[in-house]
């Protein structure tokens, strides 16, 4: 039956130039085809497209068959599959292109999350061989197709880890090798040509749009090497070596913003977007050091840091970017000016952010002291804007074991030595809110302050101005902190004495808001809300206990005629 409509086909075909091809024509022959493909008997199907004498029909009439050829791939039958795939591929070097183009595309829009990955390995070798049968009217065409693809690898989910990616449970590994083969041809065709045009311009616009989804999401690591077969690493490796080669100067990109024209024209129409991938760029390129052997080294360490502070404060999860950057910065060569810069500031509110809800995965403080070792004047920065007592707790103590540091003379550092540091300790050992300071809720920092005073009284005794003016105001803040905790925990005493029949009765119910100068804590229980006033005046006996311990060693160094 099958073979007797494809003969119906034949003979129709003879006379088809005289009375012209008719709908049902095609009808017919996509009927016997499709009869053919369900029942799996795609051998003799494949032998009548193959066939010399029937080229004609197959290439006024084959491109009916490919959804339902594709269709029957993606199902993965054994049977089938590889004569299926061979009858896509002669459909595709023999039917009209631009029909051709048009079907392909419409395979590859809208796909189930499951089918995303199998679909584009299978269409895009295809797809690359009808394009490049279109000759010099390829260059829309390979836009469309490569937005087309990115769009549907965008929707894949990004490994995590080096398991899941040796895994590639979504496939997305698959597709970028898929896409970074599909590439190739075009690639090498701008070269040759010496100008980024057209095909050129939707090449660039699929790197930069790469860097973005997925390789701004992708754990690369420069310690898996070439020798682990990292899918994601290498298609980093190409999109970088690829910029440069369709006239797309990396230094231009990164420091000198060449896509703002493109950005007008369209290619990238969010400048976020576009920012987005530079800072990966700029990741791969300094972190990574995915190509850096070809980028020019004319640029200063200061000039490379400065024009990556906005990458750094875009992407400061990947805090790497912000230490590789100011590990080849010299000491003292930092220009005051750059300090205008909005994202000279912005960088350490977001480093705050992440000292206080980062998960355990992220840079977290390891990170971080890395990052404040290398750059000293950030610590001021970051104490003077924090507003959290924690962080400024972290960064005095990250002080106080640096001046320990530079005081081993293999690790001498002038930056925390001398007159250097004396700035420094004049930001760190003070109350910006003199008497109105809350100890309690300003605890850590004190209590880091106070022990970074006592330790440095015992190495340089000359510190006497400072310490005496930051204990005075201590003394005062304590005196007025004690009174008024202490004021609270008599009031809750005599509240309880006059209420407690009621609070007895109500005791499992009764909650009631806490406030601390003027400030509303927390809602607790009465028993909660003493336990953290009786807390407070235990925290203000300790500091008072370190007061007297400095006072006592200022003492030490006086009788001993240290002290100046």
């Amino acid at each position: 039956r099958m073979a007797d409509q494809l003969q119906d086909v034949i003979q129709r075909w003879v006379t088809v130039v005289e009375d012209g091809l008719r709908p049902e024509d095609h009808e017919l022959f996509q009927n016997a085809g499709l009869v053919y493909i369900n029942q799996g008997d795609t051998t003799q199907l494949l032998d009548f497209i193959q066939d010399e004498k029937n080229q004609g029909i197959v290439e006024s009439m084959g491109c009916g068959l490919l959804a339902s050829l594709v269709a029957e791939v993606l199902k993965k039958k054994k049977k089938s599959s590889s004569t299926c795939q061979a009858v896509i591929t002669h459909l595709a070097e023999t039917c009209s292109p631009m029909e051709l183009m048009l079907i392909f595309l419409g395979q590859v829009d809208d796909l189930h999350p499951d089918l995303i990955a199998d679909t584009i390995v299978l269409m895009a070798p295809h797809l690359q061989t009808v394009l490049l049968r279109l000759g010099e009217e390829k260059a829309p065409w390979v836009g469309l197709a490569l937005a087309a693809l990115q769009k549907q690898v965008s929707r894949l989910p990004v490994p995590y880890t080096k398991e899941q990616e040796v895994e590639d449970a979504y496939g997305l590994c698959r597709c970028c090798s898929a896409l970074a083969r599909f590439m190739e041809p075009f690639v090498e065709e701008v070269k040759r040509r010496d100008n980024s045009e057209d095909g050129g311009t939707a090449s660039d616009n699929h790197c930069m749009g790469s860097l973005r989804e997925p390789l701004l999401q992708a754990q690369l690591d420069q310690a898996i090497d070439i020798h682990k077969q990292s899918p994601l690493w290498h298609f980093a490796t190409d999109i970088l070596a690829t910029l440069p080669a369709i006239q797309e100067p990396l230094p231009g990109l990164l420091f000198y913003k060449a896509l703002k024209k493109r950005e007008e024209s369209g290619l990238l129409t969010d400048s976020t977007e576009a920012q987005e991938s530079r800072a990966c760029l700029a990741y791969l390129l300094f972190v990574q050091f995915i190509t850096i052997k070809s980028f020019p080294a004319v640029f200063s360490p200061v000039f490379v840091l400065q024009c990556n502070m906005e990458y750094i404060d875009l992407l400061l999860s990947r805090y790497e970017l912000y230490t590789k950057s100011l590990e080849r910065v010299e000491d003292n060569s930092l220009p005051v000016e750059l300090l205008d810069l909005k994202s000279f500031y912005s960088v350490p509110q977001h480093l705050v952010q992440i000292l206080t809800v980062c998960p355990i995965q992220a840079p977290g403080p390891h990170g971080i002291t890395n990052i404040l070792n290398i750059l000293i004047s950030y610590r001021r920065c970051m104490i003077k804007t924090s507003c959290h007592a924690g962080v400024e707790g972290y960064i005095i103590k990250n002080i106080k074991n640096q001046i320990e540091l530079s005081l081993k003379v293999r690790y001498t550092n002038e930056w925390f030595m001398g007159i250097q540091v004396l700035p420094l300790l004049r930001l760190v050992l003070c109350f910006p809110r003199g008497p109105e300071t809350d100890l309690l809720n300003s605890m850590d920092r004190v209590m880091e302050s106070l022990n970074l005073l006592r330790y440095l009284l015992i190495i340089w005794p000359e510190l006497f101005k400072i310490k005496e003016d930051y204990l005075k105001m201590l003394r005062v803040c304590l005196a007025l902190s004690r009174a008024y905790y202490a004021g609270q925990v008599k009031n809750m005493r005599e509240d309880k004495k006059i209420q407690a029949q009621e609070a007895r009765e109500a005791r499992g119910a009764l909650v009631q808001t806490m406030t601390v100068k003027n400030k509303k804590v927390s809602d607790m229980t009465p028993e909660m809300q003493y336990q953290v006033l009786q807390c407070a005046l235990v925290t203000f006996d300790l500091m008072e206990s370190l007061v007297i311990r400095i006072e006592e060693i200022s003492e030490e160094k006086v009788k001993t005629g240290t002290a100046v």
